[in-house]
C-alpha cells in the first residue's frame, strides 16, 4: 500500500470567499470542480485536466484549487488523490458550491 500524506490545506475557518472565488474563475479549474463534485479521484484520471497539459499546469491547477480550500489532495505515493471539500464550502458559504455547479453542471 503507498504512503499517504497530506499537502497543506486552510483549516475550514481560514478559506476565504475571495480565494474560493477565484479558484472558480478558472474554466480548467471549473472542470476539474464539477468533475470531482460526483466523488473523489486520482490525479491521473482526471479527465478534466486534459491528456495534453504539461504536468507542471495541471500541479498548479491542484495547487490553487487546494490553498483557496476547495479540494483535498492526499499525496498517495506518487500520485494524489483529491476530493471537492464540499462540506467545508457549504458551512462556510452556504449555497455558493450548489450556485455554481448548476450554472455549469456536470456533463
Amino acid at each position: 500500500m503507498p504512503e499517504v500524506s497530506k499537502l497543506p490545506h486552510p483549516g475550514r475557518e481560514d478559506i476565504e470567499l475571495t480565494a474560493v472565488l477565484f479558484a472558480l474563475s478558472d474554466e480548467a479549474r471549473l472542470a476539474l470542480v464539477r468533475q470531482l463534485s460526483n466523488g473523489p479521484q486520482d490525479m491521473v484520471d482526471c479527465s478534466a485536466l486534459g491528456p495534453d497539459l504539461p504536468k507542471s499546469t495541471k500541479s498548479h491547477q491542484v495547487k490553487v484549487l487546494r490553498e483557496a480550500g476547495v479540494i483535498d489532495s492526499e499525496l498517495r505515493g506518487r500520485n494524489r488523490r483529491l476530493a471537492l471539500r464540499r462540506a467545508d464550502l457549504d458551512a462556510r458559504f452556504p449555497g455558493l458550491l450548489d450556485a455554481v455547479l448548476a450554472e455549469h453542471p456536470v456533463p
